[in-house]
């Protein structure tokens, strides 16, 4: 067996640390450099303090006994200064983008002069924190891996055009600054080979001029909770007031994330037993919606999303626009049926496990949710439908081919 020979910089816990699991079951994973990592021995883990709790949910059993470096402390000091300086959102994102770059490639300095790393590794790094890292890499003759998060450019244009279509749903949002863009056309050349999730992706990239043989497309993987296994998921024969139609959405409440056309929905059945369950942080303007039928919940942390999909009938995924939609997986590991848009990962096959959306509408919504509240019996079957396979093993092999 080959020795291990990838570095994954990973900044935040995307996709549940999917790739970097993925090379370490297999022993290819030389190091994984993160922004944050709390063991379960660590202090963080007692404080009360409710501002660290995303922190914690910063480690990942199957990467227990990884070779890991993370910055922990620095970066809680990068966000109390930050937060103090009140920089606008855009700003804070692109300073800790650099914060974490400079970090990264200070640790890799020292692990070459200790000779931690001697051969020529392939580095991997995801978009948008990549440019000065990929610049390191390819002064030192690396082979270097770029995952694309979303569909860039492409995607920016149509978020462009949903917030001039509902100014009031969002009055004080900001266009990213166009230096973002020119810096990721910049990561994009220099990467050797660019990963993406979903062929709606692929599309984007493409559109934007990244050669087509650069890009790779990997869904993402998966692994469902063991207590996922025994869920016995339940319909009732007939919904009613005393028990509607429980529609889940989860995830950030934008306007690129279908939201507007949600809510259009929800104004057009308001007099139908249903309910829509909004779990996440809202981006938008809930002085402007008044809705009996929407009930709003807080962000909750990633391990406590389980007891939504459980509740819930159905889950609502009509994005404009993502480079995957990892919601669409972890709905579908408690047997929810899903009903999505054609704007992201291929999870759902029509009629099978879920229904697509023909376009993110209202009323295409509303066609879709009505015909499930008429039968039922749709959703128990729909719950039951083949469930396709995004796991580690799968993603590690399409990494081996690339």
């Amino acid at each position: 067996m080959a020795s291990p020979n990838w570095i994954c910089c990973q900044l935040g816990a995307r996709e549940h640390f999917a790739i970097p699991r993925a090379l370490h079951q297999n022993h290819q994973l030389l190091r994984l450099i993160t922004d944050t990592w709390v063991a379960p021995q660590s202090v963080l883990n007692h404080l009360p303090h409710s501002a660290l709790q995303s922190l914690r949910d910063r480690f990942h059993p199957d990467l227990a006994d990884a070779s890991i470096q993370a910055f922990t402390h620095s970066l809680i000091r990068f966000e109390v200064t930050h937060k103090l300086k009140k920089n606008t959102d855009w700003d804070r994102m692109i300073a800790r983008n650099t914060w974490f770059q400079d970090q990264a490639i200070q640790h890799l300095e020292k692990a070459i002069a200790n000779g931690l790393i001697t051969d020529r590794p392939t580095l991997f790094t995801y978009s948008y924190a990549a440019l000065d890292l990929l610049r390191y890499a390819k002064g030192k003759g690396w082979r270097t891996i770029l995952g694309q998060i979303d569909p860039g450019l492409i995607e920016e244009k149509i978020v462009i055009a949903e917030y001039a279509k509902y100014p009031d749903l969002a009055p004080h949002w900001q266009p990213v600054p166009s230096s973002y863009w020119n810096q990721w056309q910049e990561e994009c050349t220099l990467a050797d080979r660019i990963i993406v999730n979903s062929d709606w992706s692929e599309r984007a990239l493409q559109q934007a001029g990244i050669p087509t043989q650069k890009i790779d497309v990997i869904p993402l993987a998966y692994s469902p909770p063991p207590s996922a296994k025994d869920f016995q998921r339940t319909y009732p024969t007939q919904f009613s007031r005393d028990r509607p139609l429980r529609v889940l959405f989860l995830g950030q409440v934008i306007l690129r994330k279908g939201i507007a056309a949600l809510l259009e929905a929800a104004a057009q059945l308001k007099d139908q037993p249903i309910e829509f369950w909004i779990v996440g942080a809202v981006g938008v303007e809930r002085s402007q919606i008044s809705l009996p039928s929407v009930r709003w919940f807080d962000s909750v942390r990633r391990s406590a999303t389980d007891h939504y999909y459980q509740q819930a009938d159905v889950f609502l995924f009509p994005t404009l626009s993502d480079g995957f939609g990892l919601t669409q997986l972890e709905a579908q590991a408690w047997q929810l049926p899903i009903v999505a848009s054609q704007f992201c990962g291929e999870v759902v096959t029509d009629g099978v496990n879920g229904r697509v959306l023909p376009q993110v509408t209202g009323m295409a919504i509303v066609q879709i949710l009505q015909n499930l509240l008429d039968d039922p019996d749709q959703l128990k079957r729909l719950s039951q439908g083949l469930v396709s396979e995004f796991n580690l093993s799968s993603l590690f092999q399409q990494l081996q081919n690339i």
